[in-house]
């Protein structure tokens, strides 16, 4: 982190020289701020507007990544259910359900899917990293039996948050005009339980 930089103001700063793992979760977790800032403080219709042809919305982002929190360290790395609130929710398992019924769901509810989610994940990440690093294997393995390492599974996170921060940056700033690759100094969620 450079000198003019304090981590107060800028806690999703990755650090100017670190260990791989250090590394590779705070790039997650700039990418989840980045992500969460670009969805933060809106109403039902801001989560609910689309743009041009496309389907997606920051609500639909919102369900889709707190899926994909817990889909990807409770069940391809722990080898576990979805757990709650997923069971309760009852996935219909096609591929859009999480963006398609996003539009049922209160902002609150949207928030604190993720917020949640994004809180257990951190919790299996620092307790994986304590009982064995990043090389440990994952239970989700390839039919020739290979397992995926965590070190895998986070850089397959690190992707999809990639992906979808770029689209919530288009989404958000046809909403109100948002701009911008990072969140600004001290920013905390208007909305929310996330901690950056």
């Amino acid at each position: 982190m450079s000198d003019d930089r304090n981590e107060d103001e800028y806690p999703w700063e990755p650090p100017m020289a670190g260990t791989e793992a250090e590394h590779l979760l705070a790039a997650l977790n700039r990418l989840r701020s980045t992500f969460r800032w670009k969805a933060d403080g809106l109403d039902a219709e801001g989560l609910g507007r689309r743009i041009g042809a496309s389907s997606l919305t920051l609500g639909g982002l919102l369900k889709h990544l707190a899926l994909q929190e817990d889909y990807m360290l409770r069940v391809k790395f722990q080898g576990g259910k979805l757990g709650t609130p997923w069971e309760e929710l009852g996935p219909d398992g096609s591929e859009t359900w999480e963006f398609d019924t996003a539009a049922q769901d209160s902002p609150e509810q949207l928030y604190a899917y993720w917020d949640d989610a994004v809180a257990r994940s951190r919790q299996v990440v620092a307790d994986a990293l304590a009982d064995g690093g990043l090389d440990q294997d994952a239970h989700v393995a390839w039919p020739e039996g290979n397992h995926a390492s965590l070190r895998r599974l986070l850089f397959d996170q690190l992707e999809e948050y990639g992906r979808h921060t770029g689209h919530a940056d288009l989404l958000r700033e046809a909403v109100d005009g948002r701009v911008g690759e990072d969140p600004p100094a001290g920013w905390r969620p208007a909305s929310g339980t996330y901690t950056p």
